[in-house]
């Protein structure tokens, strides 16, 4: 397992976020990719698309299982990685890199501050 990057934020459900000013750009973590196994199609949100805490926001599929991945914080999508849509196998390659998701302007910035930081992220996965 490879290192849990200590300054993202992550969900329980494994998905991390990084924020740069308003923006956060998520992605799915090396733990969820791993049991996943080979990624083979990823479906991105819609460009504008206003989404909630919690909710589904795209869709991994591998070839052992479709995986539901859920926004860990509110806000708009500004920008999807369009490179996934043709090279999905990326995400197991570089999932805290490369193989990020989506991006979006976050709407209600204290939604971070129930996500995990790496330490607790880590004692979820039994790291």
């Amino acid at each position: 397992m490879s290192n849990i990057p200590e300054q993202l934020r992550y969900a329980a459900s494994h998905e991390w976020i990084k924020v740069e000013d308003d923006i956060g750009t998520v992605g799915i973590s090396d733990h969820a990719q791993h049991e996943l196994s080979d990624v083979v199609y990823v479906d991105l949100p819609k460009i504008g698309a206003q989404i909630a805490a919690g909710a589904v926001v795209a869709v991994v599929e591998s070839v052992k299982a479709a995986s539901d991945i859920y926004s860990p914080v509110s806000g708009e999508v500004v920008a999807i990685n369009n490179e996934l849509i043709t090279q999905p196998e990326i995400v197991n390659r570089d999932p805290y890199g490369e193989a990020w998701l989506y991006r979006l302007k976050l709407s209600h910035p204290a939604e971070l501050d129930v996500l995990k930081n790496a330490a607790g992220y880590k004692a979820q996965i039994g790291g």
